[in-house]
């Protein structure tokens, strides 16, 4: 079967089958995809991370569409209906659609008025219709006259039951049919009633909205979508349905040679009337459901695709470094939390502070911030984004502190999520849930990959309709997102949460759980070998795990790097070769750059592996993530109500969709540069253009109160 789908994907992906079937056979082994790509590039000839990924996701559905097939034929074998050419033509479908058609006849089916025909005996009167070897269909019908069947009318209508279910089961049909839907389906949306109109005025742009299907844009079908959930507004799917019933019955009503027009055919008639009662009663309804159903899975795929993008770019955002960090929840009435976390996000001390409305207690809470950050020697103070956070900066921002400090505000989004979860309440039993907040909002300036992680990825505040997909395929990609992320930075096995320990490649949340247990009771790992002793942590899992996993300090700085330990033994032959120990070797860009790798070259070992090594030993346990950047909005913007056409403002990417950007101008509502607003050249995505969490200058273009709409323009306005 792997050779089988080698052949299959090699051939859709066009790569070598002997690359394909080399990743196959190594997931089938339970290698993930992060080793894969980084530890295994000799075997797959350089496959990348998101090439292997979209050879697993081929191969699950092709593992699918097999089970599914084996279905169908037991199914149509149990039928005794099963010729050689039927099971050949559904063994070599790779087209789940056709396969589906082709299994339609044999499907079993609930009760149907065709099945009360057929149990009224009328089925060979409708073959004896459908074979038209005869004009009139009233001779035909008299001989099925029964106690049932009570007339010719009622044999007649029967028959056309049973004819119009075999039209809605014709592969031929369903094909035209939907041929009709792909190419020309109009979606129109409608305001359901005019009392529904203010309630939807999130919907507005779709009260009297159509346009071709195939040019309906994801962000678009999947707002109309959930405005019919919501009850707001009716969406219908149309084609010309008497162009493809007439077409339908051009297909089934056979047209003799020098047939008289003028003639009633009586035959002609039944068909005609079952293929347009098939055609509006059972095959339009069922490939209308189809085409919807892709048009979805099409719009999911494209909003689940953005939405993993946003997140991997938060989650890579860079962390601040060893600094000690002050975390603040912002608040009103209930004043403002204040954490403070040394270097690792360990809680240092916490109190609560009112320098906003009502209280506003300048000095009190000056005082209190003050004393904290000389006591605790604090470096930066993160600020969440939630109410009261423009409030809570700038007071800050006004005070003149002990010592050096930055300021930076924090998208506080899915903070009380954590803030109320079981991985928090683990972490801090005794605390309150508002200074469990404050102290997430520390850890994300100080380390947003590892704070992240503890959250439901879809609660981060990115991303667009995720509520709306497939819930399924969304965790599915947004697991590997993460996952993808934590294997790129590498994690500290000594520091890192359970959370974040259970993404690394072969780990999982039972191992993670031993892991950190096996350190609670035996203090910090002092090399990569040492996991061998924690429990369930067998030579396959630490296999997958290691080249992931790093420990700062330990006596083989080899434990500090991405470097396998499989290839430990070779760079100790390098060292012994440049009469060196590894210890120098490693950073130490001039013996390195003198290594002639050729010498090293082996059937498992090749240059791709021996290169990641090199520039690996140049900078030991390096972080791929990009310095983070603190941003001071202006002072004179407190409400939208302040802003005008032409005013320049500098704000923070905080969320990429299909149509444009949102940006965080130090507002409770957030800016939005259209697609079409941020280059004049022509771009397919605003991934194109700007990342999650880039500090931009916009300038303001258009400004509705009323709806709190904030137009922005990132066009002939120079970056800093």
């Amino acid at each position: 079967m792997v050779s089988e789908h080698a052949a299959i994907i090699s051939q859709e992906l066009n790569l070598g089958k002997r690359q394909v079937a080399s990743t196959l056979r190594l997931l089938n082994e339970g290698a993930t995809i992060p080793f894969i790509a980084r530890y295994r590039k000799e075997v797959t000839n350089g496959l990348d991370e998101v090439i292997i990924h979209t050879i697993a996701q081929r191969k699950e559905a092709l593992e699918e569409l097999d089970k599914r097939k084996a279905y169908i034929l037991e199914t149509i074998e149990s039928q005794g209906a099963l010729t050689p050419e039927l099971r050949q033509r559904i063994e070599d479908s790779l087209d789940p659609l056709q396969v589906e058609d082709i299994f339609m006849p044999y499907r079993p089916k609930r009760r149907t008025k065709a099945t009360v025909a057929r149990e009224m005996g009328l089925e060979p009167l409708a073959k004896q219709i459908m074979a038209q070897t005869t004009d009139d269909a009233r001779r035909l019908a008299l001989p099925y006259l029964s106690d049932e069947v009570v007339d010719v009318d009622t044999a007649l209508n029967g028959a056309q039951d049973i004819i119009a279910e075999w039209v809605s089961d014709n592969e031929k049909a369903r094909a035209i049919v939907r041929s009709k839907y792909q190419r020309g389906a109009i979606i129109t949306s409608k305001l359901v009633s005019e009392d529904k109109r203010e309630e939807g005025s999130n919907y507005q742009n779709y009260f009297d909205f159509s346009e071709p299907l195939r040019l309906c844009a994801s962000h678009r079908y999947l707002a109309m979508r959930r405005g019919e959930s919501e009850g707001i507004l009716k969406v219908s799917l149309n084609i010309d349905d008497a162009e493809t019933s007439e077409r339908l019955c051009r297909m089934f009503v056979r047209q003799r040679p020098g047939e008289d027009p003028e003639k009633v055919n009586q035959v002609a008639e039944v068909i005609r009337r079952a293929v347009k009662d098939g055609y509006r009663r059972l095959l339009r309804p069922s490939i209308e459901t189809e085409i919807a159903q892709a048009a979805k899975e099409k719009s999911d795929t494209a909003a689940i695709s953005m939405f993993a993008d946003n997140v991997r770019q938060l989650l890579m955002a860079a962390p601040l470094g060893r600094k000690r960090v002050m975390g603040i929840d912002p608040g009103f009435n209930t004043g403002c939390k204040v954490a403070c976390l040394d270097e690792q996000g360990n809680l240092l001390a916490h109190d609560i502070i009112f320098p906003t409305p009502p209280a506003n207690d300048f000095y009190g809470a000056t005082d209190t911030v003050c004393y904290l950050v000389d006591r605790y020697r604090i470096d930066a103070i993160a600020v969440g984004t939630g109410s009261g956070g423009r409030d809570t900066e700038n007071f800050l921002r006004s005070i003149q502190y002990p010592r050096k400090i930055t300021i930076y505000s924090v998208n506080e989004d899915g903070a009380s999520i954590y803030s109320a979860s079981e991985i928090a309440r683990r972490e801090f039993p005794d605390l309150d849930i508002t200074i469990r907040s404050a102290v997430s909002i520390g850890r994300r300036l100080l380390d947003p990959l590892a704070e992240l992680v503890k959250i439901e990825p879809r609660s981060i505040g990115v991303g667009q309709y995720q509520h709306d997909v497939n819930k399924a395929k969304l965790k599915e990609s947004l697991d590997y997102t993460v996952s993808s992320c934590v294997n790129q930075v590498g994690v500290n096995v000594n520091t890192a949460s359970r959370e974040l320990l259970s993404y690394v490649s072969g780990i999982g949340p039972v191992l993670a759980t031993n892991i950190v247990a096996y350190r609670a009771e035996n203090g910090n790992f002092k090399s990569r070998q040492e996991l061998m002793n924690v429990p369930r942590m067998g030579e396959k899992a630490f296999q997958q795990c290691a080249g992931f996993l790093r420990i700062p300090g330990a006596s083989n700085p080899l434990d500090n790097t991405a470097v396998h330990p499989e290839r430990y033994e070779l760079i100790e032959q390098m060292a012994a070769d440049m009469n060196t120990k590894v210890e120098r070797l490693v950073n130490d860009k001039n013996l390195l750059h003198n290594i002639e790798l050729d010498r090293y070259i082996t059937k498992k070992t090749g240059l791709p592996t021996l290169t990641d090594i090199i520039q690996e030993l140049e900078k030991p346990g390096r972080d791929p993530r990009e310095r983070n950047d603190s941003i001071e909005f202006d002072d004179n913007i407190r409400g939208i109500e302040d802003l005008h056409l032409g005013m320049v403002l500098t704000g923070k990417v905080t969320n990429l969709t299909a149509f444009g950007v949102f940006v965080d101008i130090g507002l409770k509502c957030n800016g939005l540069i259209h697609i079409s607003q941020l280059s004049d050249k022509f771009i397919t995505s605003p991934a194109d253009v700007v990342t999650v969490g880039q500090v931009v200058r916009v300038k303001v273009i258009d400004v509705d109160a009323n709806r709190a709409r904030i137009a922005l323009t990132l066009k002939d306005v120079p970056q800093r």
